[in-house]
């Protein structure tokens, strides 16, 4: 079973049509005003003259507390409820976006040298390393919870779709918030006051789950049955309420290289985008982020066409969304390597991206069914580990290796994305 509309009933699952889009715009605002962040970076980095590499390295804190403290938060849910790991995540997103666009707004604007805005911008980004990772594991976990083995993998590609329609809205609307006084700083002022109205929609509107979390880590229920049989309490309680799934557990192990190999490749790949479009297209800083922000949604688009057209009507298993995903996404980025002009760019960068669409929902719903719902917060925390991890090594190192050349990033992410269809064709 499969969810017939992204905010239609729910099919196989307790979850309500409100209480899934509460899920969905949870993660829809922090996607969109992400992406809005990385369709005016570029132009922002070159209008203050620093080098491409810093602007990698000044996401690097953030990706390395990401990493760090997802499966932290992800563990308190199991305890805590995962309502209110995504209210922190939230939290996070606006406070952290507010006041990047306040340092941004002071370096542009001559009250700060570059430099010293630099700093400051990794510094609060670190706030959303720190927070902002509880909103994806959150919601994750809390609809995992609720929803049959036999829907999960539709209902997480759903799920992940708002990334989608993020990286979509964000480049779109990124350009018509560039307005006097805040110049280009001004679409994460708008997304932190979008972030604000969601906030508070989740806070009033979405069911506290602490007692069903609690009724969980007694009897594993499959929801939504009245009642626990005596193999699911058996299940539930041979885990120890202390454990703490490890992401070389062998149940997961080969989903989290895979989805850590793909995800490398996505966050070098669009990290690199906007500056390789600037300079493919001999474009000036100020006025570049129109075109950054057309290739960037030519590939948000192709990924809500995987995610809300392909996968529900393929009926592909996770291990078919990993393996063709990948070559797809590698075949795109080679086109990427070669494309000179913008319609060359938006075709090879939307085929990358609908294999990237494929890639993340069959790692998250392989690595989700691979464990029992007592271990769905632990395991939503991992994954969301593997995707911060991606934005630690791989934009600085994207961007030192289009310092060199600007080919060569293309050509190392080609090569990661070969890897799971031959390491992976018959081990997940």
């Amino acid at each position: 079973m499969t969810m017939r509309t992204p905010f239609g009933k729910v099919a196989g699952s307790a979850l309500t049509s409100r209480q899934f889009l509460l899920l969905f715009v949870a993660m829809l605002v922090t996607a969109t005003g992400n992406t809005a962040l990385q369709s005016v970076i570029p132009s922002i980095g070159r209008s203050l003259g620093i080098a491409d590499l810093w602007i990698g390295l000044a996401f690097t804190t953030s990706a390395l507390a990401w990493v760090v403290f997802a499966p932290i938060w992800a563990r308190r849910s199991d305890h805590h409820g995962r309502k209110s790991l995504i209210l922190v995540g939230l939290t996070g997103f606006v406070v952290s976006t507010l006041l990047c666009g306040i340092a941004l707004w002071l370096g542009l604007n001559g009250w700060l040298g570059a430099a010293a805005t630099m700093v400051a911008f990794a510094c609060v980004r670190l706030l959303y390393g720190l927070l902002g990772c509880a909103t994806p594991a959150g919601t994750q976990a809390y609809l995992a919870a609720r929803t049959r083995r036999g829907a999960r993998t539709g209902a997480l590609s759903n799920l992940s779709a708002s990334f989608g329609l993020g990286t979509v809205i964000g480049p779109a609307l990124a350009p018509l918030f560039v307005m006097p006084f805040f110049g280009l700083t001004g679409p994460l002022f708008v997304f932190a006051a979008a972030g604000i109205v969601v906030l508070a929609a989740v806070a009033m509107q979405l069911p506290d789950d602490r007692d069903r979390v609690r009724a969980a880590r007694a009897a594993a229920m499959g929801y939504p049955s009245a009642s626990p049989t005596g193999a699911s309490v058996k299940a539930a309680t041979s885990l120890p309420s202390t454990a703490h799934l490890k992401w070389n557990d062998p149940r997961i192990r080969d989903w989290i290289v895979a989805g850590a190999i793909t995800n490398n490749a996505l966050a070098a790949l669009i990290t690199v985008v906007g500056f390789y479009t600037i300079d493919r297209l001999d474009l000036a800083p100020v006025g570049a982020e129109e075109q950054v922000g057309l290739v960037l949604m030519a590939g948000a688009a192709a990924t809500l066409v995987a995610q809300w057209g392909i996968i529900p009507r393929s009926g592909w298993s996770p291990r078919q969304l990993v393996l063709w995903g990948s070559a797809v996404a590698m075949v795109g980025t080679l086109a990427l390597m070669f494309s000179a002009s913008l319609h060359a760019l938006v075709l090879a960068y939307g085929l990358a991206c609908l294999g990237f669409g494929l890639t993340r929902p069959g790692f998250t719903a392989g690595a989700s069914l691979a464990v029992p719902l007592v271990e769905q917060g632990a395991v939503a925390g991992l994954i969301t580990s593997v995707n911060g991890f991606a934005f630690v090594f791989a934009p600085t190192l994207g961007l030192l290796f289009y310092g060199w050349e600007m080919h060569l990033p293309f050509l190392a992410c080609a090569v990661l994305l070969a890897l799971p269809p031959l390491l992976y064709r018959t081990r997940l």
